[in-house]
């Protein structure tokens, strides 16, 4: 989305990529991006999930969106074309399956930290393999909203594409699920998605669905569920948030849950275009707080991950005000040592606990 409908450049440096914006008044991020795939690497960030996304508008809906689900199906193909591409120049790297997972785990942690040389002008880190060639940062392939599934062919397609994870909805009614700021059910559509999910042993991604989804779906959906940026509801009520029974339930199923640092989603009382972070004083500690809240209803540190969603439509001015890029997240490890965990648990929260759970659902 961000290099196709935003038409960004995100192979160069954050800095030029924010000077190319400088003016533009399209969308409330530009010149304030905070995610580029030099800056990845510069966090030491080898592996994310990458979303497809393009929402069909129904007409009797104001949501902002494509006008048939045929229109949003070919949106997500030209999302894939572009992550293909950045395949062939050897930017990313797709990861499908526990051998590729294996293999792309052992490129990364084969040669230790990040390694800072100049580029374009500034210092820009890069991890590099031995022959000074950038290492491809992995992407798991995910659906976010499944409005652009025409029929149930199309998702088995886009399995055979790469695809492992689906949110069946995302804002508003949708095709198979309701979502956020929405109410109600999943129904037969979602029912028979759901079913087909399970015999392709796609991942349900359970951020976005109203209450009600959420409940029918994890009730007639039998495999792997996992929320890849949600935060908790006790700390900033809305119903994009998960209630500490629903973060109960997930952690039954051996979910995973991802913290995302989208401004609004992490404290109350947030209006979009203008409370500021500093105005608030929002800083990544409140992302910490959020995954301790998660991890104290479990009892343990082996449900929560990081889920920034900073690619998702916004930058700094909805952000913690002591983030400047994605690379930031390297400050997180001290954050939580601050707070009594334990190293362990620490890399569970940055990685291992996301590992641990792809690993059983592609065993």
């Amino acid at each position: 989305m961000n290099a196709l409908e935003w038409n960004r450049d995100l192979t160069r440096p954050l800095r030029e990529i924010r000077d190319r914006e400088a003016g533009m008044t399209d969308r409330p991020d530009r010149g304030r991006g905070t995610v580029c795939l030099p800056e990845l690497r510069r966090g030491n960030i080898g592996l994310v999930v990458a979303t497809q996304i393009a929402r069909y508008a129904k007409p009797t809906h104001p949501l902002a969106g494509w006008h048939s689900p045929r229109q949003a199906w070919a949106m997500t193909q030209g999302q894939l074309a572009w992550y293909r591409a950045m395949e062939e120049a050897g930017e990313l790297v797709q990861i499908k399956d526990a051998a590729g997972l294996e293999k792309h785990l052992e490129l990364w942690q084969a040669e230790g930290a990040p390694v800072s040389k100049p580029a374009a002008g500034e210092l820009e880190a890069r991890v590099e393999s031995k022959t000074g060639v950038p290492k491809p940062i992995g992407y798991i392939l995910s659906l976010e909203g499944a409005d652009s599934i025409v029929t149930l062919g199309h998702l088995e397609r886009s399995h055979e594409q790469g695809l492992r994870a689906v949110g069946p909805a995302h804002y508003g009614p949708g095709t198979y699920a309701f979502g956020t700021d929405s109410v109600g059910t999943i129904g037969a559509k979602g029912r028979e998605l759901l079913k087909e999910m399970d015999r392709l042993r796609l991942i349900l991604d359970a951020t976005h669905l109203c209450d009600q989804s959420f409940r029918e779906a994890l009730d007639c959906f039998g495999g792997p569920v996992w929320a890849s940026h949600s935060n908790c509801r006790v700390l900033t009520p809305h119903n994009r948030q998960f209630s500490d029974e629903q973060i109960k339930e997930l952690i039954g199923r051996g979910a995973v849950i991802g913290a995302p640092l989208d401004a609004w989603m992490m404290i109350p009382n947030w209006v979009r275009g203008q409370t500021t972070p500093e105005a608030t004083g929002l800083k990544l500690d409140k992302m910490v707080e959020h995954i301790d809240h998660i991890c104290q209803l479990a009892g343990n540190a082996r449900h929560s991950g990081i889920g920034t969603d900073l690619d998702g439509g916004f930058g700094r001015e909805q952000s913690p005000m002591d983030l400047d890029t994605i690379a930031d997240l390297q400050r997180l490890p001290d954050m939580f040592r601050t707070k009594g965990y334990k190293a362990g648990e620490i890399e569970g929260i940055l990685h291992g606990n996301f590992l641990r759970f792809l690993r059983a659902a592609w065993r």
